[in-house]
């Protein structure tokens, strides 16, 4: 198996979800006592979470593209039903005024965010690979294929997903030569829908003006990233120390999922946020690299949309977190608790390596038969 795996990509893979696990027990271990009297329950889990990840990274490095290729229509499908099924009682679950989560057994739970980002990728890289040329009827059908489904999202609500989409959506398609006549003209409908998204729902527009002056409302709506900043403060350069920092001593909501990357702050400092941002921007970088290096159309989508989706993540969490951005319920990958967000990257990133592979395989051969050439005519 390990002719499935090149180093780089693969070691950093796996050096974010050991961080990620160190993070989930040193973030969630006082308030998973408070809650459930056992300081272990969220790492506990979070250790299943991760053997699945796994489990389903291997399963995306030895699948053939190809096959990758076919049922990316019903990947979507599956991605599509399982966020309707968020919204039917009984079967969804309202957690912090969102449906969501669908409720599995043994207490555990599922985000078809999640999930519905990934297959969108597979889906908009078979549209790119199978049509040359951006005809005006079949981007209209393609947009209404994806448009109703996150217009679900939207209800949900999961504004941040939806915008996520969006503007992977647009970039895959710039990538693939959209031209700038659409480009144009969807930003001047883009920007008005989505002021009037944002201003037209009350704890939306309660967010963005936080955002703007968290300090106005320090207690109530300022709260939550005013305490960030002060944990980003508190570590310094070398940080405080892990398992020694105090935000998440319940001043910082939402310590091991949303807010984990204030936790790292103050614990392992600057230094330590610039190892995983390091580590971020390299796989980030891994996948652009990987479009660069593939021929197929199919393939080079994929790894364009990859990139964007997981660099997004990344960058909107982190800036949440930081007050650059307003806050918004959204998972940093492999750090912040949670199956969803974790077993997504996997999968993500075993096509990643699967795609190396067959590259660095194309390599081999090709440099197999350059000597075999070399010694033919010598």
């Amino acid at each position: 198996m390990t002719k499935y795996f090149t180093s780089s990509l693969l070691l950093t893979i796996i050096a974010l979800m050991g961080i990620g696990l160190v993070q989930v027990y040193s973030s969630s271990y006082v308030f998973a006592i408070e809650s459930y009297n056992d300081g272990l329950y969220f790492f506990k889990k979070q250790l299943i979470f991760s053997a699945v990840a796994l489990i389903g990274m291997v399963i995306m490095v030895i699948t053939p593209f190809d096959k990758i290729k076919k049922y990316s229509w019903m990947s979507w499908g599956v991605a599509v039903l399982l966020v309707i099924m968020t919204l039917i009682p009984g079967v969804g679950i309202k957690v912090g005024g969102a449906h969501r989560w669908i409720q599995l057994p043994f207490g555990f739970r599922i985000e078809p965010a999640e999930i519905l980002k990934l297959s969108f990728v597979l889906l908009l890289a078979t549209f790119v690979s199978r049509y040359k040329g951006f005809q005006a009827k079949r981007i209209v059908t393609w947009s209404l294929c994806v448009m109703i489904p996150l217009a679900i999202v939207l209800k949900q609500p999961d504004f941040g997903t939806f915008a996520l989409v969006v503007a992977v959506g647009f970039g895959i398609l710039f990538a693939f030569g959209l031209p700038w006549s659409a480009i144009l003209a969807s930003i001047a409908v883009a920007v008005p829908s989505f002021y009037f998204i944002v201003m037209s729902v009350a704890y939306r527009r309660e967010r963005v003006l936080a955002f703007l002056d968290p300090w106005s409302e320090a207690h109530q709506k300022g709260f939550q990233v005013i305490q960030s900043m002060l944990s980003f403060h508190a570590g310094g350069l070398w940080g405080s120390g892990l398992g020694q920092g105090q935000g998440k001593l319940f001043f910082l909501p939402e310590a091991h999922t949303d807010f984990t990357l204030a936790v790292l702050g103050e614990e392992m400092g600057f230094i330590g946020l610039l190892v995983v941002m390091s580590l971020y921007g390299f796989l980030v970088f891994r996948c652009f690299q990987l479009s660069m290096k593939t021929k197929d159309p199919f393939k080079k989508a994929l790894a364009v949309g990859f990139a964007l989706t997981f660099g997004l993540t990344v960058a909107i969490n982190a800036g949440m977190s930081m007050g650059l951005l307003p806050t918004k319920g959204m998972a940093l990958p492999f750090l912040s608790y949670g199956g969803s967000s974790l077993i997504a990257s996997c999968l993500m990133f075993g096509l990643m390596l699967n795609l190396e592979n067959e590259i660095a395989e194309s390599s081999r051969s090709q440099s197999k038969m350059a000597k075999i050439l070399e010694k033919s005519f010598s």
